[in-house]
């Protein structure tokens, strides 16, 4: 099937007015840190928005033949990255291309939402298929783990799970499924790194060790408390200004708005977050094409996993993990595939 392209008449204004809101946001927060990461973030947002409106302007049907290739290029460039990849603080996660570094992990959940929503499209929610769609899942799943990379990793699965109700799997074998991961996430603690199970530990203890591991739960959980209602003001938050709040502008940008924007400025997060998810609910309530459904579903399960528990670690009711908070935490990578992301739901939306 040839590329079909939309007019500009199709151009989602919703999706597209509280996505720039989230990144103005996030921009202005960096931008009170570091001028320089923040023309830097903007610049990224600018190629994320490019991409976002030639992609809503796609007939996401046309590019099925597409998705496989897509999905076999990603595994390429997830093995690359374990072998021409840098390390940093451990990690080895980013390929580096002249004047900046790219992220496959970030890539590798628009491309695994669109190879699930074509399989599930095209397949019925036996226990046989469902093994089958895991068996998309896992080599992205295990080569992001070994990065290592556990809030990317889980991202994937989420998407899985998210994406399984999509396709009307019934509710028999979804209880079956969460019993067998009950099973499973104990016995997966012997294949955490050190630094992982120590994450886990803070959050079951932070004040066991408030100078070690119980040290970025402590320091994030004040931040956002002495916030309070208005805040103290961008750019006088004493927590991430005086190095106390660490990674204030990735995985604790929340604890870091909340202090100096206040209750106000996180429930206007809070708000916008949840405009655009019920909005993508509703676009895929609406639509008639299975496939459609299933990226908007696909997307939307990664942008709450990813939401939840950012602000859910940030306010300490759940162990760090590094995932970063969509459309708002400093990351290049992270920036562009979440528009991406966005403009194939914009694409799907109203789909008959």
């Amino acid at each position: 099937m040839p590329l079909q392209m939309k007019n500009l008449t199709s151009i989602n204004l919703p999706i597209s007015l509280i996505s720039f809101l989230l990144v103005s946001i996030g921009i202005l927060v960096i931008f009170s840190s570091s001028r320089e990461l923040a023309i830097q973030q903007s610049i990224f947002t600018a190629v994320g928005f490019i991409f976002f409106f030639l992609i809503s302007r796609i007939e996401l049907q046309s590019i099925k033949n597409l998705i496989r290739p897509l999905y076999i290029f990603i595994l390429i460039i997830l093995v690359a990255v374990l072998i021409l990849g840098i390390e940093t603080r451990g990690s080895i996660r980013w390929i580096p291309l002249g004047i900046f570094n790219i992220q496959p992990s970030e890539f590798a959940k628009p491309i695994l939402i669109l190879m699930l929503a074509k399989f599930w499209s095209e397949n019925k929610a036996t226990w046989l298929n469902v093994l089958k769609s895991l068996l998309w899942v896992l080599p992205c799943f295990f080569l992001v783990f070994k990065q290592p990379d556990l809030g990317s990793a889980l991202t994937l699965i989420a998407i899985w799970l998210g994406m399984l109700f999509a396709a009307n799997v019934s509710v028999k074998k979804m209880l079956i499924l969460g019993i067998i991961a009950l099973i499973v996430i104990p016995a997966s603690w012997t294949f955490l790194h050190d630094y992982q199970r120590d994450r886990v530990l803070s959050f079951i203890a932070p004040e066991a060790d408030p100078l070690g591991r119980g040290y970025n739960v402590i320091q994030s959980t004040i931040a956002v408390g002495s916030g309070e209602f208005l805040g103290r003001g961008l750019g006088r938050g004493t927590q991430s200004r005086l190095q106390f709040l660490p990674e204030f502008r990735t995985d604790f940008i929340f604890a870091s708005i909340s202090e100096e924007m206040g209750f106000v400025g996180a429930m206007l997060i809070l708000s916008l977050y949840l405009f655009l998810l019920i909005f993508c609910l509703q676009a895929a309530q609406k639509t008639n094409n299975l496939f459609s459904a299933l990226v908007i579903v696909g997307t939307v399960s990664m942008f709450l996993f990813q939401a939840f528990v950012n602000m859910g670690m940030n306010v300490g009711l759940l162990p760090i993990t590094g995932i970063t908070l969509p459309l708002i935490s400093y990351g290049g990578s992270s920036a562009v595939a979440t528009l991406i992301s966005l403009g194939m739901v914009a694409s799907s939306a109203g789909k008959r």
